[in-house]
C-alpha cells in the first residue's frame, strides 16, 4: 500500500528491472540504532532514512520510554529538526520530525515540536529546561547532503549511552507494523498535546548563555571584526542573536552560505573540520570587510571552526585541540576572576575525550582544579558532566578534538553557538591587550607546556583487514604480546579499550569502559608521546591521534614538531602498514 509515492516508485522501478543487487542494498538489512541514534542516506527501503523507518524507530522509542517513565504522558518529549531535504525520496528533516511527533501524540504523549529549524544544542537545552523525558533531533550534522539522522537525548539532557541503545533497538524490532494513522501527520496540528517551544527557547537560551558573558563593556567598544558562516545550515540567525546577547556588533555573514540550503552548493563536504576548502568564501569576505577572525559552524551548529589572519597575511585555521586550549584557558581565567559563586577550585572540573589533547590536564595540574578524560564522543562527556553537577561540582568546560565544545552548563552537549560568541568575547578582550588568538595560544603553551598534536586516518572498506590489523598489534611478537617499540620509539605503556587491558594499572585493568564492538588501542612512548588508533563508528576509517606533551620551559617547538612527525611516520609504517593492508590515505 503506497504511503509515499516517491519511495514507492523507486522500489517499483527496481522490481520492474529485476535489479536484485540494488533491492538487496535497500532491503537487505535494517539501519542499526546505536548510541548516536540513526545516521544513513535518505531513500527507500529499511536500510535508509524514510517515512516508514522513522515511524518504526519512533514507535520503538515511544514504547521504550513508556517502560522507563511512569510520568511520560505528563512530561513529554522535545523534537527538533535541521534544514535537510531529499527531493527524489521526498524525505526531509521537517517531515521526519512531524511523523515522529505524530507517533508520540497518538499515544497521548505531549510533544514540544519546534516550528522551525534550530541548532542541535537547542534540543538538549529544552530537555533540561522543561524537565522532559527525552529529546530527538533530526539532523545528519556535517554529513554529505543525501544523509539524515535521528539523534536521541535522555532525561538528563545528555545523549544516550548503553544500555539504552540496545533497549530502543529491541523495541524498534518489536514495533515494526505502523500504528493506525501513523502517516497522517496533519492530525498533530489540532492536537492539544502539541506545543511549540521555539519562542520560549529563543528567549531563555540567550538569557542563560549570558552567564558566560564577562566583558560587556569591552564587547560594546571593540573594533575587532568577525566573519561568520553557517555553511548552508541553521546557524546564521542564532549566532547573530548570540552576538546581540553579548553586546557585540553582529558578525559579517557569508552571503552565499547564510541561508539554509539542503544542496550545500558551495562546498564539497559541509564540514568545517575539512579546513580551508570550506572556508574559501569566508576568507574572501574577511579580506573585503577587513575582518581578522572567521567563525564557522557546521550545518547543525553544534561544532565550531575558527580562523585568524596572521601578521604575515596568511590565515591560520585553529585545530580543535588548539581552540580547546584557548577556550579552556579563557573559561578558567574568567571563572577565577569572577568566582563570586565561591565554589572552591577543588570543586571545579574540566573534561575532554581520550583522543583529544591533554592540555587541560596540564592547566588543571598547575591551577589546582580537576581534569577527567572520557571515552570518545560527547555522549560520555555530557553524562559524566551531569553526574558531577549532581554531586555539586562545577563543570566549566568540555571539548573534543573534532571541533566540539561545551562551554555552558545549560547544554550538556557540544554547542557551536555559545562557543562562537565566547570565542568572539575572548578575542575582543585579548585585542585590548594587543594580543591575537595565536599569540595567546603560544602564551598558554609557554605557561603550561607545549602540546603538539597530529591526527589523520586511513580509509579501509574491508572489515576483515581492519580486524587483522588490530589482531596483529595484539600479537606483535608472538601470541598476546603488544609491540615493545615502534621503529626507534620505545613503547612505555599500552591501554586497549577493546579488551580492557591497561599496562599502567596495578591490576592491568582499564578504568574507562571497554567496548568489544569497536577497536581502540593507545600507546604511550618513552619520549612523552601518546598515540591512539581507533575505528570510526560512522565511517570506513581507521583513525589515529598523536600528541607530544612537553613540560613547561621546553620551548623548542620546531624540534618537538620534528620528533612528532617522525613518531607518526613510524606509526604509519610499522603499525598501519598501508601498502601491505592496501589502505587508502586521507587526501588533503
Amino acid at each position: 500500500y503506497q504511503q509515499n509515492p516517491k519511495t514507492y516508485t523507486i522500489v517499483k522501478q527496481l522490481l520492474a528491472e529485476g535489479n536484485a543487487g540494488e533491492l538487496q542494498k535497500y532491503f537487505g538489512s535494517r539501519m542499526e540504532f546505536g548510541t548516536a541514534g540513526l545516521r544513513a542516506a535518505m531513500g527507500a527501503g529499511i536500510s535508509h532514512m524514510n517515512d516508514l523507518t522513522i515511524i518504526q524507530t519512533t514507535q520503538g522509542f515511544c514504547r521504550y520510554l513508556e517502560k522507563n517513565f511512569s510520568d511520560l504522558k505528563k512530561r513529554g518529549v522535545v523534537i527538533g529538526f535541521d534544514a535537510r531535504a531529499h527531493l527524489s525520496s521526498g524525505g526531509s528533516s521537517k517531515r521526519f520530525a512531524r511523523l515522529a511527533a505524530n507517533t508520540f501524540i497518538s499515544q497521548g504523549v505531549p510533544v514540544y515540536l519546534f516550528s522551525d529549524i534550530i541548532p542541535t544544542p537547542f534540543v538538549p537545552y529544552t530537555v533540561t529546561h522543561l524537565k522532559l523525558c527525552a529529546g530527538i533531533m533530526v539532523t545528519a550534522s556535517h554529513n554529505p547532503k543525501q544523509d539524515n539522522g535521528y539523534k536521541v537525548y535522555w532525561e538528563n539532557g545528555a545523549q544516550i549511552i548503553s544500555p539504552h541503545d540496545k533497549g530502543i533497538s529491541q523495541a524498534i524490532e518489536e514495533n515494526q507494523e505502523p500504528w493506525p494513522q501513523a502517516w497522517d501527520d496533519k492530525l498533530i496540528d489540532s492536537s492539544p498535546l502539541l506545543h511549540d517551544p521555539y519562542a520560549m527557547v529563543n528567549k531563555e537560551y540567550f538569557k542563560d548563555i549570558q552567564k558566560q558573558c564577562f566583558y560587556r563593556n569591552i564587547n560594546k567598544e571593540t573594533n575587532l571584526k568577525f566573519v561568520h558562516t553557517s555553511v548552508h545550515g541553521v546557524g546564521h540567525k542564532f549566532v547573530q542573536l548570540a552576538f546581540k546577547a553579548f553586546d557585540l556588533s553582529p558578525p559579517f555573514a557569508v552571503p552565499e552560505q547564510k541561508d539554509p540550503d539542503p544542496d550545500f552548493p558551495t562546498v564539497k563536504y559541509p564540514n568545517p573540520e575539512e579546513g580551508k576548502g570550506v572556508l574559501t568564501l569566508s576568507f574572501a569576505l574577511a579580506e573585503k570587510d577587513g575582518a581578522r577572525i572567521i567563525l564557522a559552524n557546521d550545518p547543525d551548529a553544534d561544532r565550531l571552526a575558527v580562523a585568524e589572519k596572521q601578521e604575515s597575511g596568511e590565515w591560520k585555521v585553529f585545530s580543535g585541540n588548539e581552540l580547546g586550549a584557548l577556550l579552556g584557558w579563557w573559561i578558567f581565567t574568567c571563572w577565577k576572576n569572577n568566582s563570586r559563586d565561591t565554589c572552591a577550585v577543588k570543586d571545579v572540573y574540566m573534561l575532554s575525550s581520550t583522543v583529544s589533547s591533554k592540555i587541560l590536564r596540564a592547566i588543571a595540574l598547575k591551577e589546582g582544579f580537576h581534569f577527567e578524560e572520557t571515552l570518545t564522543g560527547f555522549k560520555w562527556m555530557g553524562n559524566r558532566a551531569k553526574q558531577l553537577m549532581d554531586q555539586g561540582k562545577a563543570v566549566l568546560f568540555a571539548f573534543e578534538e573534532a571541533i566540539g565544545y561545551m562551554c555552558c552548563p545549560a547544554v550538556l552537549d557540544k554547542d557551536g553557538v555559545s562557543a562562537a560568541v565566547i570565542t568572539a568575547e575572548m578575542a575582543s578582550f585579548l585585542a585590548t591587550r594587543n594580543l591575537s588568538l595565536s599569540q595567546q595560544l603560544k602564551a598558554v603553551y609557554d605557561e603550561y607546556g607545549f602540546h603538539i598534536t597530529k591526527a589523520s586516518y586511513f580509509i579501509c572498506h574491508d572489515p576483515k583487514v581492519i580486524q587483522q590489523l588490530f589482531d596483529n598489534l595484539r600479537n606483535f611478537d608472538g601470541k598476546n604480546t603488544y609491540p615493545k617499540s615502534c621503529g626507534r620509539f620505545k613503547v612505555s605503556g599500552i591501554r586497549d579499550l577493546t579488551t580492557g587491558y591497561d599496562s599502567s594499572q596495578p591490576d592491568q585493568k582499564a578504568i574507562l569502559p571497554t567496548s568489544k564492538s569497536s577497536q581502540m588501542i593507545t600507546f604511550t612512548f618513552a619520549n612523552g608521546g601518546v598515540a591512539t588508533m581507533r575505528t570510526s563508528g560512522t565511517e570506513p576509517k581507521i583513525k589515529y591521534y598523536s600528541e607530544l606533551c612537553a613540560p613547561p620551559g621546553n620551548s623548542d617547538v620546531e624540534q618537538l614538531k620534528k620528533e612528532l612527525d617522525e613518531l607518526v611516520n613510524a606509526l604509519e609504517k610499522h603499525f598501519f602498514q598501508p601498502e601491505k593492508n592496501k589502505l587508502q590515505r586521507k587526501t588533503e
